[in-house]
């Protein structure tokens, strides 16, 4: 079911402080409330074309990651169904490769400058498995990663399943040396329960949220090299198999493997 946010500011500030991710006693804490984009996942079939694009393929030697999957636009794979969107990772020969999963963004759509992105999700779990919810700048097919930037809202892997993490990748700040922090629930599980994943992101901040949690704020005063966080970003969901961060698949890891996707909301 649909469940609408209630945010309190003083809430946020008083657990912001608490965890200790301000970078100074200034911290910008703000809620930005007014709806401006949704996918709700209502229409069963096909995610809508209107909003979203299909990556298909292995990329660039496993989209740079040396990632196990290739991204179809099959049903098997991607759908929207009982008021939610479905990508589901399976383990079979597809086009060489063993595995099949789904990839989509919002490219030439939807391109997002500043605003609360969130989304409500339930992850899989699993050795090798790799859910992710971010964002590339619009200008990725001319300037190249990391340059372009790089907002991961949410990755998450499965072997680990009562932590998530949000990253930024710019020039001097990406792979291994990306600005990165975790965040460990108290009680629960990722993948037993739906959570909602944001980040509130201005002229000189990115804040990450889980469950209205702000567990973490960047500034350009705690990135090594250009803020390159100034320009419109297009959203990505995507499923991957594999690859350098998570590893691969273990005799532990069952298939399918579903990311269940209550919906994607843009406030200003």
């Amino acid at each position: 079911m649909k469940k609408n946010i209630i945010r309190n500011v003083v809430l946020i500030g008083a657990l912001s402080l608490a965890l200790g991710c301000s970078t100074d006693e200034k911290q910008t804490v703000v809620t930005k409330t007014q709806l401006v984009w949704s996918d709700e996942f209502d229409a069963t079939g096909a995610p809508d074309s209107g909003k979203w694009n299909f990556n298909i393929g292995t990329g660039n030697n496993g989209w740079g990651n040396n990632e196990l999957q290739y991204y179809t636009d099959r049903s098997q794979n991607i759908k929207v169904e009982d008021g939610m969107l479905k990508i589901t990772a399976l383990n079979e020969l597809y086009l060489g490769s063993s595995y099949t999963s789904a990839r989509i963004t919002t490219k030439g759509k939807l391109e997002q400058k500043y605003g609360r992105i969130e989304a409500r999700i339930k992850l899989p779990w699993g050795k090798g498995i790799w859910p992710a919810f971010w964002m590339l700048g619009a200008d990725s097919d001319t300037v190249i990663w990391p340059q372009c930037g790089e907002i991961d809202i949410m990755e998450y892997l499965g072997n680990n399943p009562t932590t998530a993490f949000g990253t930024v990748h710019g020039p001097g700040y990406s792979g291994g040396a990306s600005i990165s922090k975790s965040y460990t629930l108290p009680n629960s599980r990722f993948d037993t329960d739906f959570h909602v994943f944001g980040i509130e992101w201005d002229e000189n901040y990115i804040n990450y949220y889980i469950d209205d949690v702000l567990y973490n704020q960047i500034t350009p005063e705690d990135v090594p090299g250009e803020w390159v966080f100034n320009k419109p970003f297009y959203i990505i969901l995507n499923m991957a198999v594999g690859g350098n961060l998570p590893g691969s698949p273990n005799g532990d890891t069952t298939f399918p493997q579903t990311m269940l996707v209550d919906y994607v909301r843009i406030y200003q």
